[in-house]
């Protein structure tokens, strides 16, 4: 699926969200893109718990172990989520969301700081880190600059991948 159909997606779904259609299409698709555009996959895999809740991940600073944050890492292939960290747990599932989805739910899950993209199979080096701050940021410019309100960030269900 590409990154146009699926931006084409959310905006229809947006509604049903509580985010309106302008505002997707004016601000929050164009922002989506330009983060999808920089990544080197339509979909990756992330892991999910038995309540279909994102496995979290909790980050810690080395020189300061009281600086955390949480993330949600994405994976380029089914293998490399499959082995992330060793994990063998019959009631984590993966499952393929497009990127721009994981885009979308990362601006509106304000208990995750930030996805971390594993780009390419096989190598752990290899990643790019989005941050929820920065994402939120840049479509509050957007909106500003085209004067549009800004959509209610906590609306839109975790599972709406």
């Amino acid at each position: 699926m590409y990154l146009d159909e699926q931006l084409q997606i959310l905006i229809n779904e947006a509604p049903q969200h509580g985010v309106p259609i302008p505002v997707m299409e004016k601000a929050v698709a164009p922002t989506l893109k330009f983060f999808a555009s920089q990544l080197q996959h339509e979909k990756y895999y992330v892991l999910h718990g038995t309540n279909r809740s994102w496995l979290v991940t909790t980050l810690s600073n080395r020189r300061n172990p009281k600086e955390e944050k949480r993330v949600i890492y994405a994976f380029s292939t089914k293998k490399d989520a499959q082995t992330f960290q060793g994990i063998i747990n019959p009631e984590i599932r993966i499952i393929s969301v497009p990127v721009t989805h994981l885009l979308f739910q990362l601006f509106s899950i304000e208990s995750i700081d930030s996805l971390i993209f594993r780009e390419v199979p096989g190598d752990k080096q290899q990643q790019i880190e989005i941050a929820r701050a920065k994402l939120q940021n840049i479509i509050q410019q957007q909106l500003r600059r085209l004067k549009l309100k800004p959509p209610k960030t906590n609306t839109i269900p975790p599972n709406f991948a």
